[in-house]
């Protein structure tokens, strides 16, 4: 290699590494707990006005747990199915109804097995565009078209701070 290749390099280096370091982060939106908590006491309330006794769970965009809670009268199993939905709908980007439309019938949808994936509706996913913040997911109502109501109202309780 000449001369002239090597000081062509060592330049190049140099001002790759000195490109400031805001270039070189990713930057994002995330929930934070206050929203989170407003959707999932929104939810809560929501379905508790209609006589359901629910579990809700609001998962980040990490799907990490930001906020869970359960109306003492809900049934035990609901809890851990609130979370499930949560997590598919946040996973997959889509309405947890709408994953189990998609296996629906096709013995060969491998997700349908995978850990904290569960096939119901009560589950949405909370978005800015294209991009998944999160997902809330409730169970306990008789039908999870009725947990998928409660859930979008406690998205659209902070519809507007998600532009």
């Amino acid at each position: 290699m000449s001369k002239s290749a090597f000081y062509i390099a060592g330049v190049s280096l140099s001002l790759a590494l000195a490109a400031p370091a805001s270039a070189q982060l990713v930057t994002h939106k995330d929930l934070s707990l206050a929203a989170a908590t407003t959707i999932a006491v929104t939810a809560l309330e929501t379905c508790k006005a209609q006589g359901y006794n629910v579990s809700v769970h609001v998962l980040g965009r990490e799907g990490q747990v930001l906020v869970a809670l359960r109306n003492p009268l809900a049934g035990l199993a609901t809890y851990e199915n609130s979370m499930k939905k949560a997590y598919t709908a946040r996973t997959l980007r889509i309405p947890s109804g709408q994953f189990a439309k998609n296996v629906a019938g096709n013995p060969n949808a491998g997700q349908f097995f995978l850990t904290n994936f569960v096939a119901a509706q009560g589950a949405l996913p909370i978005m800015i565009g294209q991009d998944a913040l999160g997902a809330v997911g409730i169970s306990g109502a008789p039908g999870g078209d009725k947990d998928e109501v409660c859930a979008k109202a406690g998205i659209d309780k902070i519809a507007a701070d998600l532009r």
